[in-house]
């Protein structure tokens, strides 16, 4: 895809005078849509791997090929930080100085945060961020302002704590193991204590700031459940927290539906590849010309599932209601 000429970018640059400061003031569209035999390069940095984010990628890509990108049409330069920040702005800063890349796909709120700082002149679409306003990746969800925008993957904290509830009536205190470098994880640890005050509940933290403290963490906590929130560091080492819950005999509320399959007790929960084919498609509008990032409002995934693990549920000698096995949309 050809880049901006001169013109063009003075242009954007000065009706963009009210972006974000850190983000530059180009409007993030890519201007005319690719001509024919043109291939768009998409530039992919993932801060981790784990199910969730990895669904994402794959369903960016299905989402992409879908829409005609597939095939020498498109050339993906995917880089994964393995939860190192020096990797991530390695990684980004790479993609601001290639002048061939035409868009940016940065998964999770630190990787999102990373490429924003960086990559100015092209658009930067995000998924799996959980609060990008409060990431300060965007001015507003319906206004973002500048060069960056995409998917949100904030769950929904109150039904999920609702559901611990109903599994079992006699919980009250939840223990929680987030990090405390990932914006991310501390508002939601800030939404689950709006949530469980309405529900008689109480949260039990745990900072960390590595992922080998997870389990150590939970450890420490005498708690009658624990809530995982879409921390890319605690989920990276789910196991770990898996092992001390059934050592304790308590149920394991996740966010995600993946992590339910990996042996979390249940959840409602959103579906990481439809997220990620949902960002595709806001992708494929910027590439075309069809919407600016500035302009395109951040979207999230409304439909929620609920997931349900037996085999954990039997290690912690907990049996599901019939109801709800009869309503999930998975049952591990």
């Amino acid at each position: 895809m050809k880049r901006f000429t001169a013109m063009k970018f003075a242009a954007l640059a000065a009706t963009g005078a009210l972006a974000l400061t850190a983000c530059g003031s180009n409007g993030g569209g890519s201007g005319d849509a690719p001509a024919e035999g043109e291939t768009v390069k998409i530039g992919i940095s993932q801060i981790t791997s784990h199910p969730s984010l990895d669904a994402v990628v794959s369903g960016f890509k299905k989402g992409m090929a879908d829409a005609g990108y597939e095939g020498d049409k498109v050339q993906y330069d995917d880089n994964n930080a393995q939860g190192d920040q020096a990797t991530n702005t390695s990684i980004v800063g790479k993609f601001a100085s290639d002048s061939d890349m035409d868009l940016v796909l940065a998964v999770a709120t630190p990787t999102a945060q990373a490429a924003a700082q960086a990559v100015t002149n092209i658009p930067v679409v995000f998924s799996a961020v959980t609060d990008p306003v409060d990431a300060k990746l965007v001015q507003s969800n319906e206004e973002p302002g500048a060069n960056v925008t995409g998917t949100s993957d904030k769950n929904p904290v109150d039904e999920q704590l609702a559901l611990l509830k109903e599994l079992d009536p006699d919980a009250k205190t939840v223990g929680i193991v987030y990090s405390s470098g990932e914006a991310n994880s501390v508002v939601q640890v800030k939404w689950a204590k709006e949530a469980a005050q309405k529900l008689g509940l109480e949260i039990k933290e745990s900072a960390i700031s590595a992922s080998s403290e997870v389990q150590q963490s939970a450890n420490s906590l005498d708690v009658d459940a624990f809530y995982v929130p879409t921390d890319n560091a605690v989920v990276s080492a789910l196991e770990g927290l898996l092992q001390t819950a059934n050592n304790k005999k308590v149920p394991v509320i996740a966010a995600d539906g993946e992590s339910v399959k990996r042996g979390a007790t249940a959840t409602y929960g959103i579906n990481y590849e439809k997220l990620g084919e949902q960002t595709a498609a806001m992708a494929v509008k910027l590439l075309k010309g069809e919407a600016e990032a500035k302009t395109l409002p951040v979207e999230t995934l409304q439909d929620v599932d609920l997931y349900l693990n037996e085999e954990a549920a039997k290690k912690i000698d907990m049996q599901f209601p019939q109801e709800l096995v009869d309503k999930a949309a998975e049952v591990y």
